[in-house]
């Protein structure tokens, strides 16, 4: 299995092909987009390793942009003892969820592709439900009668 080692966002991440990461938001970035990073320290796999003096000229990888989104709040809270000072703030730092698609050396030839991802299809069944009416009304008086009768007997 071949991976590479890529940096965006001031932060190196060892990716494969089909790997889902969550990464510093991309700037001017749209849903079901291709990006490619073209800064890639080093590739390989398992026997061979290329590792570049910082990059690899040529190589890339590309990938297809899933989601961009924000974390949870982180709650900033300061406070300074004994004089009522206190300050609470928060922050919600956005991301990108990214797909790896392909990883590319620097020949050009593709080292690992992804396979393609294919959305389920729902299938739903009718299915008829007969119910029968008299057994429910029924079952609902003799219910409302029991209750009659506890009632009266309590009362008495």
């Amino acid at each position: 299995m071949s991976y590479a080692i890529i940096q965006t966002g001031g932060k190196q991440y060892k990716v494969k092909a089909g790997e889902i990461l969550k990464i510093e938001r991309l700037e001017n970035s749209e849903l079901e987009t291709k990006i490619e990073f073209k800064e890639i320290l080093a590739y390989g796999d398992n026997k061979v390793i290329e590792v570049g003096s910082p990059t690899v000229e040529g190589a890339k990888v590309e990938a297809d942009l899933v989601e961009n989104g924000k974390n949870r709040t982180i709650l900033i809270f300061k406070k300074r003892r004994r004089q009522n000072s206190r300050r609470k703030n928060g922050h919600r730092q956005q991301y990108s969820l990214i797909r790896i698609s392909k990883i590319f050396s620097k020949d050009g030839k593709v080292l690992s592709e992804a396979e393609k991802m294919v959305k389920p299809t729902k299938k739903t069944e009718k299915v008829k439900v007969v119910t029968d009416t008299k057994k429910i009304n029924k079952k609902v008086e003799t219910k409302m009668s029991t209750k009659k009768v506890e009632a009266k007997t309590a009362s008495k």
